[in-house]
């Protein structure tokens, strides 16, 4: 029922060029994790290497659960099942990143240029900055469309998660541990 927006633009790259998923997603996260350092105008390296690790793990685990729930027979499920599937990863990805990104020790390179773009670029608007986080793999999904001619894992999940990924992240700062606050340091980034 279709996933992510940055999965969907490795979907639909993996068939297009024959890149594995896993493959293409990895290096979407390094180049989300050096536009990040261009984002806060500094040489982080520390952060730069951390972010390549969690995606890493991250890419690797991407195609183990992608081969796992192709194995259960997940696709052949009703479809108001699978989209309740699909809006229920949504949620909760969406609880993580908003957990995760408030204790910022390390991050996915995609959800730390959002919470650059968030806290830098844009007072603190979550859904901007995931829509402006959103641009590039829509471009690359567009762009393998018109050389493929078939779109690849984009469908009412992946509406649900554009349109709806920067506020449930707000409404799950408000809601979930709303004690946990934003460790997010502007300061330490502008001074570099």
């Amino acid at each position: 029922m279709g996933s992510g927006i940055w999965t969907a633009a490795a979907v639909n790259l993996n068939m297009w060029l024959g890149v594995n998923v896993g493959v293409m997603l990895f290096v979407f996260g390094v180049t989300n994790a050096l536009t990040n350092l261009i984002l806060i105008k500094r040489l982080d390296i520390k952060r730069f290497v951390a972010e390549v690790l969690y995606i890493l793990f991250f890419s690797y685990f991407v195609d183990i659960f992608t081969n796992l729930l192709t194995m259960v027979g997940v696709q052949h499920l009703p479809m108001v099942v699978r989209t309740l599937i699909s809006f229920s990863g949504v949620v909760c990805f969406c609880i993580a990143i908003s957990l995760y990104q408030r204790a910022n020790i390390v991050m996915h390179p995609n959800d730390d240029t959002t919470n650059i773009l968030r806290f830098l670029y844009l007072k603190g608007n979550s859904t901007a900055a995931q829509i402006i986080d959103f641009v590039p793999p829509t471009i690359i999904v567009v762009v393998s469309l018109i050389a493929t001619h078939h779109i690849y894992a984009v469908n009412v999940g992946t509406l649900f998660s554009i349109l709806l990924n920067g506020i449930l992240i707000a409404e799950s700062d408000k809601l979930i541990w709303p004690s946990l606050k934003h460790n997010f340091k502007t300061k330490n980034i502008e001074e570099g």
